[in-house]
């Protein structure tokens, strides 16, 4: 198909996704009700807190109630997994952070064995805690950090990063490809000798009620809410979308599409067949029973979520 007649199919692409009334809003757990508890309990042995987010969607998704935390403690906010962000407008991202008041911001990969972004981070921390009254800690010579953000941003890689770089040892907190894993709050870890430093590694901790449906979603694309409770047929229709808006198209060549497309049932279909992933089902005719093969739409699904999450579907910025 020519270029002029490909722009013209896509121009007819939908520019509004229709979440057709569903409700994403309610994935609160007991562990985090405890967690974020138990968070504020520990505040006044806390120097700073560390809030990790999502790189991708750096300005919707964190948790409103981590503010009272923010607020009376010194904070930096760490955008993780830039390896998988369009950070083109790294400068207006920075400006519209510090107009909603916050003025420390590191982007990091934390899942890189040497991320020079992470060296930074000690000393800006340091810097920041120099800057501000530590009350009851100011005889202490050690310093303590809290780890906080919504799951699976990567607070465990961030521990296990800083590791890496100051103490030059290895993985102290595991790391899950799907949110939860750290159920266990306020682990104290050591990530720097000098000055000595003790991390506490919290759980994930999500809004009760996500501010609007398309947040949600765009904490589902991102592996922050288990993938089952939206349903991995409508997160892969609004990766689709998403791609399509803001025209990242190499899904065209992985999966062997002929063109972009807007139907998610004609992509996923084609990733079935291109995977072999498909299933034998029994259908009843007139003339009797058929054994007939079709795709697997759930399993497309899956792996076009995956290799969005991989980086394979190039780097976007979601919001």
């Amino acid at each position: 198909m020519k270029l002029h007649q490909v722009l013209r199919n896509v121009e007819k692409f939908r520019t509004v996704f229709d979440f057709g009334g569903r409700d994403v809003a309610h994935w609160f757990p007991g562990h985090m009700a405890k967690g974020l508890k138990q968070m504020r309990a520990s505040l006044k042995s806390v120097d700073c807190t560390l809030e990790i987010h999502d790189a991708r969607m750096p300005f919707s998704g964190r948790n409103p109630m981590f503010q009272e935390t923010l607020d009376a403690k010194p904070h930096v906010l760490i955008l993780n997994k830039m390896d998988l962000a369009d950070l083109s407008s790294q400068q207006r991202i920075l400006k519209k952070l510090e107009k909603d008041g916050v003025r420390n911001v590191l982007f990091t990969d934390c899942l890189k064995q040497r991320d020079e972004n992470i060296k930074k981070l000690v000393p800006m921390v340091m810097d920041i805690i120099g800057n501000t009254p530590r009350f009851n800690r100011d005889e202490n010579t050690n310093y303590c950090l809290m780890v906080i953000g919504v799951p699976n941003v990567g607070k465990s890689s961030l521990i296990n990063s800083l590791r890496r770089t100051n103490l030059k040892k290895g993985r102290a907190s595991r790391v899950g490809g799907e949110p939860g894993i750290t159920k266990a709050v306020l682990t104290r870890i050591q990530v720097s000798e000098r000055p000595i430093i003790y991390l506490l590694d919290t759980p994930g901790v999500l809004p009760p009620k996500i501010e609007s449906v398309e947040t949600g979603m765009k904490l589902a694309l991102c592996g922050t809410i288990l993938d089952h409770l939206v349903g991995e047929d409508i997160i892969a229709d609004y990766l689709l979308y998403s791609l399509n808006r803001l025209g990242k198209f190499s899904y065209v060549e992985k999966y062997d599409l002929q063109e972009p497309s807007d139907d998610i049932q004609h992509v996923l279909k084609h990733i079935a067949v291109k995977l072999k992933k498909t299933q034998r089902v029994t259908a009843i005719t007139g003339v009797g029973n058929i054994t007939v093969t079709i795709p697997n739409y759930t399993a497309a699904a899956y792996d076009f979520i995956r290799a969005f999450r991989k980086g394979e579907l190039g780097q976007v910025m979601l919001d």
